[in-house]
């Protein structure tokens, strides 16, 4: 399976701007810039996408593993904030916060606890930061 999104930019750094576009049209043509990036500009930005992408992954594979242990979920919300900072490297995703909170019928703290460790640990956009990112998780069942 492959899934493919593209870019376009025009002009320098922090006068130029773009445009971010998904295979399957429901980002089309969104906005970018050095303002939306760096400051508190109107538009997306590649780590707003990361941290969607993260929770809309953890929060898949939560219920995964929910469903494994034969729960099934009522309700999964997460959050995921991006931490963008500077390292010696240069600009570096240094941390993803995860915070969730789900309703699950039937579920007790340590099964629970146990399925949402599993997701972090296993969801591929976390698998993709391994090694590299600090990935902490505050999960609660509600």
């Amino acid at each position: 399976m492959e899934r493919t999104a593209s870019a376009v930019w025009h002009g320098g750094l922090k006068d130029g701007k773009g445009v971010i576009s998904s295979q399957s049209g429901v980002l089309k043509e969104a906005q970018y810039s050095f303002g939306t990036r760096f400051e508190n500009g109107i538009g997306t930005n590649p780590e707003e996408l990361i941290a969607a992408a993260h929770a809309g992954c953890f929060t898949m594979a939560l219920s995964g593993q929910l469903t494994t242990a034969g729960l099934t979920p009522e309700s999964i919300e997460t959050t995921a904030a991006v931490t963008f900072g500077k390292t010696d490297a240069g600009p570096t995703i240094t941390k993803i916060a995860l915070v969730t909170k789900a309703k699950v019928p039937g579920a007790d703290a340590a099964v629970f606890d146990k399925a949402a460790q599993e997701a972090k640990a296993n969801c591929p956009i976390s698998r993709l930061f391994k090694g590299n990112t600090e990935i902490t998780l505050d999960a609660k069942l509600v």
